[in-house]
């Protein structure tokens, strides 16, 4: 099993056992309602893999404000010690949710992925790409990716020397960066041992969401969610993407409370990309009753290339492998740096700003809130 280092005083756990017992350590400490939703997996000591819901406030909430952690698994070392640095940190009076709302903490929504250190899922999924919604068939992908197939995903097991850097500069000159951002990363479903495979069906996470959601955050008032990603965007800040087709007037009222600089809709230029099937979508069709808005906190690491590099040393080596090869072990170790880096001051710096997030969160979704 690979641990980093960690100790009680930091929010950072060294693995996902680790971070699963202080969450819900502190949170039932703090009166949280607690519930474990198993995926029928274990860990790499053999323990329960699962996904841990924490709920403060109305059983049938009118309103509800959601926080939630390692979506993709790896990021949840980040995600995690956000949630605990809140827990640990914050006045519980400063969090009790008004009559009629709910605080609701999702805790490692890809359990698997964070128990081995990878983005994915137990069937290589990435979950951001799984949410589809309307029937949509869980089929195609972008028309490019083939053509990159062999430089993300190549057939062949891991070397010492490896063509990737010039391979994949020229694949930018060809396509441009924001054509290969999209091609690479908006989901793909046709290559399950790919990089960013939405898989063949919903997920055990989607299946989760679907059958609980509504419990935890009401049928139809409004619901405020940040969830907490990694890997994009300039060292140690961060930015709140939105969903693109968001309206002048619910723009404002983000800007208001969450500071212009802070919002971004998805672009071209932007460091987002037009994804199939993520989370935030399928809430919002989950939720037909009322305003379902979900801000994506994300914080940068490492250049893009770099991350991607990352991703695809551990997926090539994963798959080819095995979790026991001492090119595994440090193909893991690179992808857990790309996303969740040592440095002391970027965890002391994005731990801060993660915690401004969801007080904010707290203000705007328990306060008035324009229609």
């Amino acid at each position: 099993m690979m641990k980093r280092a960690g100790n009680d005083a930091s929010p950072f756990s060294p693995d996902y056992a680790a971070a699963r017992a202080r969450f819900r350590a502190r949170a039932a400490e703090r009166g949280f309602r607690l519930e474990a939703h198993p995926i029928g997996r274990s860990g790499p000591a053999g323990e329960d893999l699962t996904i841990d819901v924490a709920v403060l406030g109305d059983d049938r909430p009118e309103r509800a404000v959601v926080v939630s952690s390692g979506l993709h698994g790896v990021e949840g070392f980040f995600g995690s010690a956000a949630q605990l640095a809140f827990l640990e940190t914050e006045p519980v009076e400063s969090y009790l949710p008004p009559s009629g709302a709910a605080l609701v903490f999702l805790h490692a929504l890809d359990p698997h992925g964070f128990a081995r250190v990878r983005r994915f899922n137990e069937e290589n999924v990435d979950l951001n790409r799984n949410f589809l919604v309307n029937g949509e068939p869980y089929g195609g992908c972008p028309p490019q990716y083939k053509d990159l197939d062999g430089l993300l995903n190549p057939k062949g097991p891991p070397g010492w020397l490896d063509p990737f850097w010039p391979r994949a500069l020229w694949a930018v000159l060809r396509h441009g960066m924001p054509e290969m951002k999209q091609a690479v990363a908006g989901g793909q479903y046709d290559y399950p041992r790919g990089l960013f495979f939405g898989g063949h069906g919903p997920s055990t996470a989607l299946r989760i969401l679907a059958a609980n959601l509504s419990r935890w955050v009401g049928d139809s008032g409004p619901v405020l969610h940040v969830d907490f990603q990694t890997g994009l965007g300039r060292w140690a800040t961060y930015q709140l993407l939105l969903d693109p087709g968001l309206g002048a007037e619910r723009l404002a009222w983000f800007e208001a409370r969450f500071g212009a600089g802070n919002l971004q809709l998805s672009r071209p230029d932007g460091i987002a990309y037009d994804a199939r099937g993520d989370l935030g979508t399928w809430c919002q069709a989950m939720h037909p009753g009322g305003a379902y808005d979900l801000l994506c906190a994300e914080f940068g690491t490492y250049p893009a290339m770099s991350v991607l590099a990352a991703l695809r040393a551990e997926n090539r080596a994963y798959h080819q492998l095995g979790h026991d090869d001492p090119m595994t072990r440090r193909a893991k170790r690179r992808l857990l740096e790309a996303f969740v880096p040592a440095d002391p001051g970027w965890r002391a710096w994005t731990v801060i700003q993660a915690l401004d997030i969801i007080r904010n969160a707290l203000r705007a979704g328990f306060g008035a809130r324009s229609s």
